[in-house]
């Protein structure tokens, strides 16, 4: 049955955006776990990461929690595939066959760069339920699970334009793509709508099919760099590895703020210690998403359809870790009040 999930409320950790895409002909790499549990009836579970995969602390590691918290609160068993840097579509279609093939259900794809693949191996095993992260699909099989990543950007805006000194910021997107620009979308009217004279200086990594703007660290930081040098003294970055190039630039100029992008990037293990200068992060409660599909299948109830997690259910928020925003934050809560109750309206494109 075709349906629209809402969030469930204080369900998992927060989690997290920007994504990766793939693409050649390299292999993948995996692991299998078990986890015993009291709960239902054991269900096999296939996650195929994108670049990067599970350690990629980011949009891939969102998904990894809500997988993780699968195997210990659903006793569910677990296979885990990664993209690699050069695959073809081939590639990822072979990665979600042979995990249908092996009997798991569901199969989730994190990233849409695994739209076209998931779409061709959900036709070919029609009783396997499908996941598909940032996309959508209009296969009977497949529930795609997508975010309103515009309306955590627009917050990320305000909070920008509140906290920069001269209201020059910059934004870095991994790669010039639709589903990037509506994280520039939303942050650039969150800063117009509450400084309407700063300037934001948007920056892509990649462009059209090149997708290495997503895991190329060294290019977050020299774009970063370049931005700090002209005055800019908030940096966000929606560029998933990259991103953290982009902290550590933004780190060694005293003054300045980087904001973090999918995971609470303070509490990331390689980056806490730039913690001091990320002053929030944009998260994309993917965790959430993975564990609702997850248990839908294992209740014999697989949600299907798309599945929009909004500002409005916390499926997008701001990250309070180092009380940065707590100064700004009846300012916060009153653009998300205004969102939430319709009065604000965020663009999904520039």
């Amino acid at each position: 049955m075709r349906r629209v999930s809402k969030i469930v409320s204080a369900s998992i950790a927060t989690a997290a955006l920007a994504l990766s895409a793939t693409a050649c002909g390299e292999s993948s790499t995996e692991s299998t776990s078990t986890s015993t549990s009291s709960g239902g009836g054991k269900i096999k579970v296939g996650m195929a990461y994108d670049v990067g995969g599970r350690g990629d602390n980011s949009f891939n590691d969102s998904a990894a929690r809500g997988l993780d918290k699968a195997k210990a609160d659903l006793g569910v068993e677990t296979k885990e595939l990664t993209a690699k840097t050069g695959e073809t579509p081939a590639d990822r279609e072979q990665r979600l066959v042979s995990l249908a093939e092996g009997g798991f259900n569901p199969v989730i794809g994190v990233g849409f760069a695994y739209k076209d693949a998931l779409e061709k191996a959900a036709a070919k095993y029609p009783k396997t339920t499908f996941g598909l992260v940032d996309s959508v699909s209009e296969k009977p099989n497949v529930s795609s699970i997508v975010f309103t990543e515009e309306q955590g950007s627009y917050l990320a805006g305000v909070a920008a334009a509140l906290k920069s000194k001269d209201g020059q910021i910059g934004f870095i997107g991994g790669v010039d793509i639709p589903l990037i620009k509506k994280f520039a979308a939303g942050f650039q009217q969150g800063v117009k709508d509450t400084k309407p004279g700063a300037n934001v200086q948007i920056q892509y990594l990649s462009t059209g099919t090149d997708m290495s703007g997503f895991g190329a660290p060294d290019k977050g930081k020299a774009a970063a760099k370049g931005m700090l040098d002209k005055g800019i003294d908030v940096v966000y970055s929606a560029a998933g590895g990259s991103g953290a190039g982009a902290i550590e630039a933004v780190a060694a100029k005293p003054g300045a703020w980087a904001i973090g992008v999918d995971s609470d990037q303070a509490k990331d293990p390689a980056l806490s210690k730039y913690a001091g200068s990320i002053l929030t992060s944009v998260v994309k409660n993917v965790d959430t998403g993975v564990f609702e599909l997850v248990k839908s299948v294992q209740d014999g109830k697989p949600m299907t359809g798309t599945h929009a997690y909004s500002l409005a259910e916390n499926g997008v928020s701001l990250t309070t870790t180092g009380d940065h925003l707590k100064d700004i934050q009846a300012q916060l809560d009153e653009a998300k009040k205004k969102i939430v109750d319709g009065q604000i309206k965020v663009a999904t494109t520039l």
